[in-house]
């Protein structure tokens, strides 16, 4: 089994930057298939745009634009893309800095993805500082990265305790349909649950509200979609369920500081 060591990557390497604390390296995938390996660093796996399929010993991750996954140091794995371009961000995580961070480190183990919508805004901020290049990037990269550590570690002490069944189970409708209309009757209706119970608990396993949560999922959503050329931003905006491009760009800018065209061309395929 192969050993890969830090900023090596299967296929074509777009950009490298190496900082004291992370590698981050902008990768094409170009194999069909890449058989078992491993990596010397922990890292994250951030798909820009395509699809891959990663397979480890405990799971298998169909990607598409917009996941994100965590490997810990030496967690073997496999790689399947499908046909069609796929762009992948990595950033490896220096074993010293990481080491520095104790509680983090030993709470994030194995391999698995990262659905927390805040969690993957902070890897695009990352991934734009990593454009800008210039004398700020490494401390807000460092920041982020911090953060997003942070951030993590908390929804790993949270899913340790017992999770009502209709917190999965909302989950699951909001993503299925996430341009859906739903009323808080509709969706309380659904999980059998009252009202008051779900507008008044949702903040405890969200840490925001349900509008807010919603409009999160939303601009995931437009985030996977910007690197499709096909699509306009009004397209992106009703596919994503907002009234017009105007409420998109009033959303999009208040979570992100930046508009979608500016990010659309970060995320178009010349790199």
């Amino acid at each position: 089994m192969e050993n890969l060591k830090t900023g090596r990557f299967y296929g074509q390497t777009n950009s490298t930057i190496h900082m004291d604390f992370a590698t981050i390296t902008d990768t094409e995938y170009t194999h069909d298939r890449v058989d078992w390996h491993y990596h010397d660093n922990a890292y994250f796996t951030f798909i820009l745009d395509g699809k891959v399929i990663e397979g480890s010993k405990k799971e298998v991750y169909n990607c598409t634009a917009g996941s994100l996954l965590f490997h810990n140091w030496q967690d073997a794995h496999y790689n399947i893309k499908p046909k069609g371009f796929t762009r992948g961000f990595h950033i490896e995580l220096n074993e010293s800095w990481f080491n520095n961070f104790k509680l983090y480190r030993d709470n994030l183990q194995g391999s698995f993805a990262v659905a927390n919508p805040d969690v993957k805004f902070l890897f695009y901020k990352i991934f734009r500082e990593a454009k800008m290049q210039d004398g700020l990037t490494a401390l807000s990269t460092e920041a982020l990265l911090l953060q997003a550590l942070a951030q993590m570690q908390g929804d790993s002490t949270a899913l340790a305790k017992q999770t009502p069944l209709w917190v999965g189970r909302l989950k699951e409708i909001l993503n299925d349909n996430i341009a859906g209309k739903f009323t808080l009757s509709e969706l309380s209706a659904m999980l059998q649950i009252h009202p008051v119970h779900l507008s008044r608990d949702f903040c405890k396993y969200f840490n925001c509200n349900l509008g807010e949560y919603v409009r999160k999922l939303r601009i995931e959503k437009a985030f996977a979609l910007l690197p499709n050329s096909n699509l306009s931003l009004t397209d992106i905006a009703l596919t994503c369920g907002f009234a017009d491009q105007s409420h998109f760009l009033r959303s999009f800018k208040s979570f992100n500081q930046a508009n979608p065209t500016a990010y659309r061309k970060l995320l178009m395929r010349a790199c």
